[in-house]
C-alpha cells in the first residue's frame, strides 16, 4: 500500500470514528431530550460574527436550523480527521478537551443539561479510543461508521417518542380561545392568496435554538420577580383565565420584501398592562426582562407596556389552540408592531422587572439596543408570473403596517403611476390586510411592484436595504411576460 493510500485509509477511518463519536454522544443526550449537536450549534450561533450569521440566514432561508446542524456534524467529523493526523500523545488530551468543552456548553443551558453532559463525555471517550486504535480495512471502517449511523437513528427515535408524549400533553390542555372560528374579509374567492389567518404549521419559525425545549405544562410556572411589590407565580391555567384574543401579524427582522418570514395569527394572551398592575413595579424599575427557560433573555422598556401605549401580551394560545413548541409553548411575550427578534422571549419562564443595567442577547451581537418597529410592507401573492395573455390581469397579496394598520395599498406597472388596490376587511390594526387589483398589461415584459401606507402616514420605503442592523426595506417586485 502506498503512503498516499495509507493516508487516505487513515483519514476515512478517523472520519468513521468521528461519526461514531457524534452518534454515541447524540444518542445518550437524547435519552432525556438533550442534543449534543444542538448544544454545540447554539454555542456556534452565539459566538460567530454577525456577517456569517446573516449570510447563513440569507442562503438557507427557512432551513437555517438544518444547515447549522449539518455544519456542526461536518465540522466535527473534519476535526476528528485533523485530530487523527496528530501524534498519538496529543490525541487523548485533545479528545478530553472536546468533551470538557461540550459539557461546559451543556451546563450553560438549564434544560436537559445532565444527559447532554453525559453525551459529551461518552463522545470524547469514543473519540479517544477510536483514534488510539483506528478501524482497519474497508469493512472495519464501514462497521464503525454504521455504528455511528445506528446511534443517530436511535437518537432520532428517542426524540420522536418524546415529541409524541409532549404533543399528547398539549392535546389534553384543550382550546385556547375561539377554536374553529374562521374570519372572512371578502377576498375568499381569490385563488393563491395567502390565508387571512396563518396556520400554526405555516407560521415562520426563527430563533437561536435548534430544537425547542420540552416543558411539562403541569409543573411549569411563570414567575414575575425583580423590582416589584407583589411577586407572582402563575400556572398556565391561571394565565388562560385572564387571556383575551387579538389579531396581529408577526414579522421576522430578516423578512426581505416578498419573503415568507411573516404570518398573521389569532393570538390568546394576558395584557402585560394588567399583569403589571398586580405586581406594582417599584421605583427604579425601567425594563421588563423576558427570560426563556434556557436562559435566553430579551428586555423591553417598562413604561409604555405599563401604560398600555404599547399593547403587549403574555401569549398562551394561537388560532384557538395552545402554542406549539416551535412557537414558544407554554408562553411567550408578544408586542404587536415590534420585529420578532425584539418582541420578547419564547418558552417563557420568568418576567423580571429590572433597571437599565440589563444587557440583552442581541445587543451583545451588535444589533441596536432600541426596539425595532416593523415598517409598512406589501407582498404580491398572485401575479401569474411567467407568460400570460394580454389584457386584464388580477393581482393580489397581503400588506401590513402594525400597530397602526394599513390605510392603503398601491400597485404600479414598470415606472408608471401607482394605482390603488381594493382592501379586504381588516381584522385589527396590528394584523395584515389582504388586497386585490386588476391592471391592463399590453404585450411585453412588465415589472410589477406594490407598496403600502400606514394609518400613521408612513409610506413604504422603496430603497433596498439589508436586514442588519435596522430591518429590511424595498418594494416587492415580480416580472410578468405578456
Amino acid at each position: 500500500m502506498t503512503d498516499e493510500n495509507r493516508k487516505r485509509g487513515g483519514g476515512l477511518g478517523a472520519a468513521a470514528v468521528g461519526v461514531a463519536a457524534l452518534g454515541v454522544g447524540e444518542a445518550i443526550a437524547a435519552s432525556r431530550g438533550g442534543s449534543l449537536i444542538d448544544t454545540v450549534g447554539r454555542a456556534v450561533i452565539d459566538v460567530v460574527p454577525v456577517p456569517v450569521v446573516e449570510a447563513t440566514v440569507e442562503m438557507s432561508g427557512r432551513h437555517d436550523k438544518a444547515a447549522t446542524r449539518l455544519g456542526v456534524g461536518v465540522a466535527g467529523i473534519a476535526a476528528t480527521v485533523a485530530l487523527g493526523a496528530l501524534p498519538q500523545r496529543l490525541r487523548t488530551p485533545l479528545a478530553a478537551l472536546f468533551g470538557a468543552g461540550a459539557g461546559a456548553l451543556a451546563m450553560r443551558q438549564s434544560t436537559q443539561s445532565t444527559s447532554t453532559v453525559a453525551g459529551a463525555v461518552a463522545a470524547a471517550g469514543v473519540l479517544a479510543a477510536g483514534l488510539r486504535r483506528r478501524p482497519r480495512g474497508v469493512l472495519g471502517t464501514l462497521a464503525v461508521a454504521a455504528t455511528g449511523a445506528g446511534m443517530f437513528a436511535a437518537a432520532h427515535t428517542l426524540h420522536h417518542d418524546l415529541d409524541r408524549k409532549r404533543d399528547n400533553d398539549l392535546r389534553r390542555i384543550g382550546p385556547m380561545g375561539a377554536l374553529g372560528l374562521v374570519p372572512e374579509d371578502g377576498l375568499e374567492d381569490e385563488p393563491g392568496l395567502s390565508p387571512l389567518v396563518t396556520a400554526a404549521h405555516r407560521m415562520y419559525v426563527a430563533d437561536v435554538n435548534l430544537r425547542p425545549p420540552r416543558i411539562d405544562p403541569s409543573h411549569w410556572r411563570l414567575s414575575v420577580t425583580g423590582k416589584v411589590a407583589h411577586p407572582l407565580r402563575l400556572s398556565l391555567a391561571e394565565l388562560a383565565e385572564d387571556a383575551v384574543e387579538f389579531d396581529a401579524v408577526m414579522v421576522c427582522v430578516h423578512n426581505r420584501p416578498g419573503e415568507g418570514r411573516a404570518g398573521n395569527g389569532r393570538w390568546y394572551g394576558v395584557p402585560l398592562a394588567d399583569l403589571l398592575k398586580h405586581v406594582i413595579p417599584e421605583p427604579g424599575a425601567t425594563r421588563l426582562v423576558t427570560k426563556a427557560v434556557d436562559g435566553y433573555s430579551i428586555s423591553l422598556p417598562l413604561e409604555p407596556l405599563r401604560s398600555g401605549e404599547w399593547p403587549g401580551y403574555v401569549v398562551v394560545g394561537m388560532n384557538g389552540e395552545p402554542l406549539t413548541p416551535a412557537h414558544g409553548f407554554p408562553a411567550r411575550v408578544f408586542v404587536p408592531g415590534l420585529y420578532g427578534q425584539y418582541t420578547g422571549a419564547k418558552w417563557l419562564g420568568e418576567l423580571e422587572l429590572a433597571d437599565d443595567s440589563h444587557v440583552d442577547y442581541w445587543w451583545k451581537r451588535g444589533w441596536p439596543a432600541g426596539p425595532l418597529w416593523v415598517t409598512p410592507q406589501a407582498r404580491i401573492d398572485v401575479a401569474a408570473p411567467g407568460r400570460v395573455a394580454a389584457g386584464t390581469t388580477s393581482l393580489a397579496g397581503v400588506a401590513w403596517a402594525p400597530p397602526h394598520g394599513v390605510a392603503g395599498v398601491e400597485v404600479r406597472v414598470g415606472e408608471g403611476d401607482w394605482h390603488s388596490a381594493d382592501l379586504g376587511v381588516e381584522l385589527g390594526p396590528a394584523s395584515w390586510r389582504r388586497w386585490r387589483v386588476t391592471v391592463e398589461l399590453p404585450p411585453g415584459e412588465h415589472r410589477i411592484q406594490a407598496r403600502t401606507t400606514s394609518r400613521s402616514g408612513e409610506v413604504q420605503d422603496g430603497r433596498p436595504r439589508p436586514p442588519f442592523p435596522t430591518g429590511p426595506s424595498g418594494f416587492h417586485s415580480v416580472t410578468v411576460q405578456v
